[in-house]
């Protein structure tokens, strides 16, 4: 990465200089301990930029169909005046750590738009659907003056937690498939879903889509309500032939607009600060372990023994804590 000051940054994400944009979140997706520096000196600088746009996760199982749905429904949002940001995760492999980052070739109609942003970023084996920087990039983002955040999910089907837990929005897109169309949706997901849409409905399959809509509504009425007063919608549509993505839009609106007369909406977010306030208490503790080559060595022991089996890993875990912190 080239060298490039945490002001001239600062500056390009103000004016919305895509490519300095991309530096400054190249910049918070590195692990090297200088760059970890001056990316927290420029999230420090960028925060009062931040908290102005709305974040909306889009999950699905492979083959939902989430790219043509965001890059049509980014090209909805662009042609009512907002400026959309995409943060599309790619799953990384867990050998090599490598990923495939081809997104920006899926949208290739939306990454040509003045007013989006296209951002691929690998997992790098991160669990939860998401990266573990997806939510700072996200500030870098609000900050260079975008509206929307899409988020584009790994779409694993089980893993997409973390995604809600940086979201205003969790949009499930679902498919047509034979046997049972509940089949392959955890409970976990169907608890975190604010909207539903049925993708890649055509006259052919039509009667199936509408069953699979009473069987999903059916289900959600016995899910806990996540926010007083909404019932999560299920709507039809192709995302390809652009039908219902108008829909869509109607509903996350209504979505936000209750939230926040609900005076949930900064709350959710305050509490999603807290669960990246405690992740990173954690990355910190073990990058600082590390460090210290005392500290380290009883570290690896510890793990030693556990990978060993010599005892449960969460013993060894709570063994190390504890030495850590003189208990």
């Amino acid at each position: 990465m080239e060298n490039i000051s945490t002001h001239e940054l600062i500056v390009g994400i103000k004016s919305g200089d895509k490519r300095l944009i991309g530096k400054a979140i190249t910049l918070v997706e590195s692990k090297k301990p200088e760059h970890r520096k001056q990316a927290e000196d420029l999230l420090k600088e960028i925060m009062p930029l931040t908290g102005n746009s709305i974040r909306i996760g889009v999950t699905g199982v492979p083959g939902a169909g989430k790219s043509t749905f965001i890059e049509n429904f980014g090209k909805l949002l662009i042609g009512k005046g907002k400026k959309v940001a995409v943060l599309a995760i790619d799953p990384s492999s867990s050998f090599n750590k490598g990923s495939i980052l081809g997104d920006k070739t899926r949208m290739e109609e939306l990454a040509k738009e003045e007013n989006a942003f296209i951002r691929p970023s690998p997992t790098s084996g991160f669990l939860g659907g998401v990266a573990n920087t997806t939510f700072e990039t996200m500030m870098v983002c609000e900050a260079a003056g975008y509206d929307c955040i899409l988020i584009e999910t790994v779409g694993v089907g089980q893993s997409e937690t973390l995604v809600s837990d940086i979201t205003d929005v969790f949009l499930f897109l679902k498919i047509i498939g034979g046997g049972d169309e509940l089949q392959g949706i955890k409970r976990g997901i169907m608890e975190m879903v604010d909207v539903i849409f049925i993708n890649k409905v055509d006259e052919k399959n039509l009667i199936k889509a509408k069953n699979t809509k009473v069987e999903l509504k059916r289900a959600l009425h016995f899910m806990p309500a996540k926010e007083n007063k909404w019932t999560v919608p299920v709507l039809l549509g192709s995302a390809l032939k652009k039908e219902g993505l108008e829909e869509v839009y109607g509903k996350i609106e209504e979505f936000v607009t209750l939230k926040i007369h609900n005076k949930t909406f900064g709350k959710i977010r305050q509490l999603q600060a807290e669960k990246r306030y405690e992740y990173w208490v954690q990355e910190y503790i073990l990058q600082k372990t590390k460090e210290e080559k005392a500290v380290e060595n009883f570290y690896e022991l510890h793990k030693k023994n556990a990978s060993e089996l010599k005892s449960n890993p969460s013993t060894e875990a709570k063994l190390f804590v504890d030495r850590l912190l003189n208990k």
